[in-house]
């Protein structure tokens, strides 16, 4: 017998509810007052929106008039009524009838309302729940029991085999995304990391993937997902053949300033596709690999010594902490002190940049706190099937990530990067304004 490892303990089944489980379900079946009120106000919106396309189709063919004067396109009644699965619960609306008696059936015209395209019975909401279960963790067998625990017995048409297309489908986008034309793109910044990941379904060669990801800062300020590909490990070459396809895409103009950890891989392919890029170790990165040269009690108060460097507001009292620090712990602890010291010029490249930025430019965040949901999926389902699914997944948990990713505080202050001014401590130099 095949024996899944997921508890279905954790998932209420509709023949197996208890007592409990039911007075939980009935405080959404039953809904507040007012939660009935935002969903009749939803529907008023939906159903008022629906009626005004009806009107507005109606105005825009009145002069169409048979040999008596009388209107060929009319509304007639309406249609039965739908029952559409939104996330404020079910909303039931209707959608009049347009008739178009002209003779000629050729020249008929019909009527759709963009807001409520034919057959549709749930909306974009609904659909993205399914991807953010499956990448949240959820076995593809347990769909059908966890979606009508959370909306209920009407989520059945939503079946687990909607999981099997979207894997499909994601490939398909992810496949299309990594190959768009770059021509004219640029990018201020650019964070880059490599998530490594388990492979089930490969050979034993390919079963440790490295998902390299590249995230940039545009002149606007805003982030966006520049690419993800496969590599192995960490290594120049695939890191070379990253960033060599950017070029051979059209993206041509080097960063100003390149954010990412150690890894020797990304550096050496960077100084050879773009030498005239500064690079910033990330503070995150750095701080772990020296505390994990030093003991678990000495640690609480060297991290407290390593963020007196990186947070410092000066460039000079930067400098003086990382002696301090390297005067304090030296004697006992030289590994984790030239763990620290090998990178020092690189971890405060970000002085040079404005102070607005500091908070972006020192650590490889936005890749961390994006692909974190990815790691639980991995540990919850001992690794993804294949490598194309692994890249599909990194890709559709970026683009939903990318919805909520703001723009970079005083994002106005790129414009005077691009124009080549320099910036000491975070200050515009005003003597370069000549």
């Amino acid at each position: 017998m095949n024996q899944s490892t997921t508890d279905r303990r954790s998932i209420p089944v509709a023949d197996e509810l208890d007592s409990e489980v039911v007075a939980f379900r009935q405080q959404f079946d039953g809904r507040s007052a007012l939660d009935e009120l935002i969903r009749e106000g939803a529907r008023k919106m939906l159903q008022a929106a629906i009626d005004a396309e009806v009107e507005a189709f109606l105005l825009e063919h009145h002069h169409r008039r048979d040999d008596q004067g009388r209107r060929l396109v009319i509304k007639n009644g309406t249609l039965p009524a739908r029952e559409i699965l939104t996330g404020a619960g079910p909303i039931e609306v209707q959608q009049g009838r347009v008739r178009d008696n002209t003779r000629d059936p050729e020249q008929r015209v019909q009527f759709s309302p963009s807001v409520l395209p034919a057959y549709l019975r749930k909306t974009e909401a609904i659909e993205d729940l399914i991807p953010w279960l499956y990448l949240k963790g959820v076995s593809t067998n347990d769909f059908t029991e966890a979606l009508q625990a959370i909306v209920g017995e009407r989520a059945k048409g939503l079946s687990a085999n909607v999981i099997v297309r979207l894997k499909e489908q994601w490939s398909t986008e992810y496949e299309t995304w990594s190959r768009r034309d770059l021509t004219g793109k640029q990018y201020v910044y650019v964070w880059a990391d490599g998530i490594h990941v388990k492979v089930r379904l490969e050979d034993d060669a390919n079963k440790k993937q490295c998902i390299l990801v590249l995230i940039g800062a545009t002149p606007e300020g805003k982030k966006e997902l520049i690419a993800v590909l496969d590599g192995y490990r960490e290594s120049e070459q695939s890191w070379s053949e990253l960033l060599l396809d950017l070029k051979q895409r059209g993206l041509e103009t080097p960063p100003k300033i390149a954010i990412g950890d150690g890894a020797l891989g990304f550096w050496a392919a960077l100084r050879k596709i773009f030498p005239t890029t500064k690079e910033q170790r990330c503070w995150v990165h750095k701080t772990a690999n020296v505390l994990n040269s030093m003991p678990k009690s000495v640690q609480p108060k060297a991290k407290a010594d390593l963020h007196e460097i990186y947070l410092a507001e000066t460039k000079k009292d930067d400098l003086t902490a990382l002696a301090f620090f390297l005067e304090k712990y030296e004697v006992k602890y030289s590994k984790a002190c030239d763990c620290l010291r090998k990178d020092r010029d690189e971890l405060l490249a970000f002085y040079d940049f404005p102070a607005e930025h500091w908070g972006h430019l020192r650590t490889t965040n936005p890749i961390e706190s994006t692909f974190a949901t990815i790691r639980l999926r991995h540990r919850k389902t001992k690794g993804n099937g294949t490598r194309r699914t692994s890249l599909a997944m990194m890709f559709k948990l970026a683009q939903s990530a990318a919805k909520r990713w703001r723009r970079l505080s005083g994002h106005e202050k790129i414009a005077f990067i691009l124009q080549g001014k320099t910036f000491h401590d975070g200050i515009m130099q005003e003597e370069n304004a000549a």
